[in-house]
């Protein structure tokens, strides 16, 4: 199996991304899976363009993408991704489309075919905090888990994508006293165990645990 796995670069006056920097520290091969790195940018458009560069090169069995969500306690991979653009902030190039549909003719919402409820119990098994996520925002994260799907219904019917938000570092928090943080470490290792459940998964159906929420 080949994974390529993305991290995006930073973003909204952060100097750091955790997100790219634990892409950077995984493994080449996990579970038997070769690991292809990639940077992405934090821009609408610009970063479905930069991926499906690398799908073409690459051919890989899997996407998965990996953003910050700064203010979140766990990592969380995301179940769904929906086909709407509304930035409360500009990505990196400027751009800070409202309310607009990220393809006219795409579908409502895509979900991931990536077993999400067997990654969080993974991670959680591993000693580190896991929950699944049932939005992925409206900014560039949830736009490039979008793309991807979108490619997927369209071109590439036999890969698999999906999306992993993962908390701030220490260093970002220095002057966010009330955010909440997990070492780099921590984030790699969550990250390795997601990865892991993605290969014994394969041609799997997810396990049925509880992870849903009342609002």
């Amino acid at each position: 199996m080949k994974i390529l796995v993305t991290g995006f670069d930073p973003f909204g006056g952060e100097t750091t991304n955790p997100a790219l920097e634990a892409v950077k520290g995984l493994p080449t091969t996990i579970n038997g899976a070769e690991i292809i790195k990639l940077e992405i940018p934090t821009v609408f458009n610009k970063s479905a363009e930069v991926t499906k560069k690398a799908i073409l090169a690459h051919n890989p069995d899997v996407v998965l993408s990996i953003g910050q969500a700064g203010g979140r306690f766990t990592v969380t991979p995301e179940r769904v991704a929906i086909n709407l653009d509304d930035a409360r902030i500009a990505d990196n190039e400027g751009n800070q489309p409202i309310d607009q549909p990220i393809q006219i003719d795409g579908a409502a919402a895509y979900f991931t075919q990536l077993p999400v409820k067997a990654m969080v119990q993974a991670i959680k098994e591993a000693g580190l905090p896991a929950a699944l996520s049932n939005s992925a925002g409206t900014f560039v994260c949830n736009h490039i888990m979008y793309q991807v799907q979108y490619m997927i219904a369209n071109e590439f019917p036999e890969m698999k994508g999906g999306f992993i938000h993962v908390p701030f570092i220490a260093s970002q928090v220095v002057d966010k006293p009330s955010s909440p943080f997990m070492s780099l470490t921590d984030i790699i290792a969550s990250l390795e165990k997601a990865i892991e459940a993605i290969v014994t998964f394969d041609g799997k159906e997810d396990v049925k645990t509880i992870e849903g929420t009342t609002h």
